[in-house]
C-alpha cells in the first residue's frame, strides 16, 4: 500500500497520513485541467470547429492561464450576502467531492480506506454537496442562486435512490460493499466484468447479463443527474437562472465550485467503472507479470483505472452536445415513474436469480 511505503520512507505516520491524503488532491487538480481543455475540443469539434489553438500546441496551456487568471481575480462578495455561508459554501462542496476519493480504489496499491461501507460511504458523504449547494444559494440573497440550489438538491436527493438500488443489485451478486472486493471479484478478463454478468459459472452468468446492462445504464443516468451534468443541467441552466447556485461567485471560489463538478464527474465515473467494468483490471492481462515485474502491476491498474474513468467522462462531455435539457417535471417524471420502478425491479429479479 502507498501508505505503508510512505511510513517505511519518512518513519512518519503523521506525514505518510498526510501525502496519502494530498495524493486525490493533486489528481483531482490534474484532472480538472485535462478535462476542462478536452470539454473544450470535444464540444468544439462536435460542432465543427477547432476551439482553443493558440495558447501552447493546440491549446493545451488555455487552462492553465484560466486557472491563473481566476486565482488572479479579485474575490468579490456582495454587500447583502451571508457572508459566513457565502464563504463555507465552496469549501463544503469541494470536501465532499475530494472525501468521495478516500474510497475509491485506484489500483490494488492504492486505495485511501478500505473500509468494507466503502461504496455507501461515497454515497453518503456526496450529500455534503447537496449541503454546500444550499448554502451557496441560500447565501447569495439571489433568486436565481436560490432556484438552481432547490433544483440541485431536489435532483441529487431523487436521482440518488436508483443509484442506491443498482448498487445493492450489484453487492446482492458479490455480497460486499467494499469497493476493492467488488473490483477483485471481477478478475482481469474483460468477460468475467459485472456488465456481462460477473465471474459467476453456468447459466447463472447469461441469465444475470441483460439485468446487469440495465443496472448499468440506469446508474450512468443518474450519475449525469448527481453531477448536474447535461441533459440533467437545470441547476445551472444559462438561459434561465443566469448560473445557478454559483452566479455571484469570483475568482478562487468558483475555482472550488469548478474543481468541485469536474471531482465529481470522475468520482460517478470511477464508480461505475468500479462496479461494472472491472475497476482497475486490465482487460488483457498485466505486462509486468509477463517480464516479471510484478512492481509496474500497480502503475498499470492506476492507468487502466483512469482510462476507464476518463471514458465515461468522454461519454458526459458527449451527450451534453447531443442532447437537449429536460424540463423541471420531465426530470422528475424520468426518476420517480421510471428509473426507481425500473431499478427496484431488476433488484428483485437479481436477488431472485441469486437465491434460487
Amino acid at each position: 500500500m502507498i501508505y505503508d511505503f510512505f511510513a517505511n520512507l519518512f518513519g512518519s505516520d503523521v506525514i505518510a497520513s498526510f501525502i496519502s491524503g494530498a495524493l486525490p488532491v493533486v489528481f483531482i487538480a490534474l484532472f480538472t485541467l485535462f478535462a476542462v481543455w478536452l470539454e473544450r475540443k470535444v464540444s468544439a469539434h462536435m460542432q465543427d470547429r477547432l476551439g482553443p489553438m493558440r495558447v501552447g500546441w493546440h491549446g493545451w496551456l488555455q487552462t492553465f492561464a484560466d486557472i491563473l487568471k481566476l486565482i488572479q481575480k479579485e474575490d468579490i462578495t456582495a454587500s447583502d450576502t451571508d457572508k459566513k455561508l457565502f464563504n463555507i459554501a465552496p469549501v463544503l462542496t469541494f470536501m465532499g467531492s475530494y472525501a468521495a476519493f478516500a474510497a475509491i480504489p485506484f489500483s490494488s496499491a492504492y486505495v485511501g480506506s478500505g473500509i468494507d461501507l466503502g461504496i455507501l460511504y461515497i454515497v453518503a458523504v456526496s450529500g455534503l454537496v447537496v449541503a454546500g449547494i444550499l448554502m451557496a444559494g441560500w447565501a447569495s440573497n439571489n433568486k436565481y442562486s436560490l432556484y438552481g440550489a432547490v433544483r440541485s438538491a431536489a435532483q441529487v436527493i431523487s436521482y440518488e435512490i436508483p443509484t442506491v438500488i443498482v448498487i445493492l443489485t450489484v453487492v446482492v451478486v458479490i455480497g460486499s460493499l467494499n469497493l476493492t472486493k467488488i473490483t477483485e471479484f471481477q478478475t482481469s478478463r474483460f468477460w468475467d466484468w459485472m456488465i456481462f454478468g460477473g465471474s459467476i459459472a453456468g447459466i447463472k452468468k447469461l441469465i444475470l447479463l441483460p439485468f446487469m446492462v440495465i443496472g448499468f445504464v440506469i446508474l450512468y443516468i443518474s450519475s449525469l443527474a448527481e453531477t448536474n451534468r447535461t441533459p440533467f443541467d437545470i441547476p445551472e441552466a444559462e438561459s434561465e437562472l443566469v448560473g445557478g447556485y454559483h452566479t455571484e461567485y469570483s475568482g478562487i471560489k468558483f475555482t472550488m465550485f469548478f474543481l468541485s463538478e469536474y471531482a465529481n464527474m470522475f468520482a460517478v465515473s470511477a464508480v461505475a467503472s468500479a462496479l461494472f467494468f472491472g475497476g482497475y483490471h486490465s482487460p488483457f492481462g498485466y505486462f509486468g507479470n509477463l517480464i516479471g515485474l510484478s512492481w509496474l502491476v500497480p502503475i498499470e491498474q492506476f492507468f487502466w483505472f483512469t482510462i476507464k474513468g476518463a471514458f465515461f467522462v468522454f461519454v458526459q462531455m458527449w451527450l451534453r452536445w447531443t442532447l437537449p435539457r429536460l424540463r423541471v417535471d420531465q426530470l422528475m417524471t424520468l426518476c420517480w415513474k421510471y428509473l426507481i420502478p425500473i431499478a427496484f425491479v431488476n433488484f428483485l429479479i437479481v436477488a431472485l436469480i441469486m437465491v434460487l
